[in-house]
């Protein structure tokens, strides 16, 4: 099988999983205990008026037809109404989305920016004190929950210092007019750097531990020692040469690292109170509001696979010992 034909099939391949996704998503939506009208439907409410509630918000359908309205939403970009702000599902949440993706986003970076020059040093001073101490405190932050991390954070930075906001995406009263003013202020950044620090300590041990593995194997090439027969310094045998050849396998898993974060989301923002998708999803199940909780479902799943995607082509584009059958 040739990359094209690997490539065509791949996609395929995503087409079908979405269509579990989404098929999977109804069903348990459909399937969770509550009823979704119970917001809308009160006491006092008449008979009329309940069922022209029902009828307005489509649940009067057969299952099979809701099931086919919900696919027709999607394929049209539509994510329905909402049953708790009576307001298009897709306003809602495409505010909540890029502050979830610039979060995580945030927080990955700095990870990655860590963790491979930590991992490269790690390498480097290999069996000195310095290495095992950098295993032990990446296992340690790999391990530990992240709501852990997040309430030690803020009892040391905002309780215990006062460094820091223990909350909140910006000041309360404050209404930026513009993309632009929403995320580059500095009141955003200030409240956004404990709970980047907080994703970024989870997210650092995988980039660290795997550049140290990498950089072990590349310092034992041949080329490093012609190097330092050469006469170059360490620091650029170290950074030039063996950290760069260290990273390709590094990019690899950048996007499955990234599907994950934006998926697992939901733990920093709530110790933060940050208004991401994950709060908000975990808002609209308590509340039983069905198109709110599946389009959070739906796009952080479908960040989780596209990213996936992306990592299997790089797997069979970049590493020539993949085979494509």
């Amino acid at each position: 099988m040739g990359l094209q034909e690997f490539v065509v099939r791949r996609i395929a391949q995503l087409v079908f999983t979405f269509w579990v996704f989404v098929t999977m998503l109804f069903v348990l939506f459909r399937a969770a205990p509550g009823d979704p009208t119970s917001m809308y439907v009160t006491q006092g409410m008449s008979a009329e008026a309940r069922a022209a509630t029902i009828r307005r918000l489509g649940l009067d359908q057969p299952l099979h037809q809701q099931y086919i309205d919900y696919i027709g939403q999607l394929l049209t970009g539509e994510f329905g109404t909402s049953f708790r702000y009576n307001e298009p599902v897709w306003d809602i949440l495409v505010v909540k989305f890029w502050n979830t993706v610039i979060l995580m986003g945030s927080a990955l970076l700095l990870a990655y920016v860590l963790g491979i020059t930590f991992g490269a040093l790690l390498g480097w001073y290999r069996g000195s004190s310095f290495e095992r101490g950098g295993i032990i405190v990446a296992l340690m932050a790999r391990s530990s929950p992240e709501f852990w991390t997040g309430i030690i954070i803020l009892s040391i930075f905002s309780f215990g210092l006062g460094l820091f906001p223990s909350g909140g995406m910006r000041a309360v009263g404050t209404q930026p007019d513009s993309f632009m003013a929403r995320y580059l202020a500095w009141d955003f950044v200030y409240h956004m750097i404990l709970p980047m620090l907080a994703g970024a300590i989870y997210y650092m041990a995988t980039p660290m531990l795997l550049m140290r593995n990498t950089m072990l194997d590349v310092l034992k090439a041949d080329f490093i020692e012609i190097k330092k027969a050469e006469g170059l310094s360490e620091r650029r045998i170290l950074f030039r040469h063996a950290a760069r050849n260290s990273v390709l396998p590094l990019v690899t898993i950048i996007a499955i690292v990234s599907g994950t974060a934006i998926g697992g989301s939901l733990i920093i923002e709530t110790v933060f109170n940050w208004p991401g998708m994950g709060r908000e999803m975990v808002e609209s199940i308590s509340y039983n509001d069905y198109p709110v909780a599946m389009g959070t479902f739906f796009l952080m799943g479908s960040v989780v696979i596209i990213m996936n995607f992306f990592a299997d082509l790089a797997y069979g584009y970049l590493d020539p010992r993949v085979q494509y059958d």
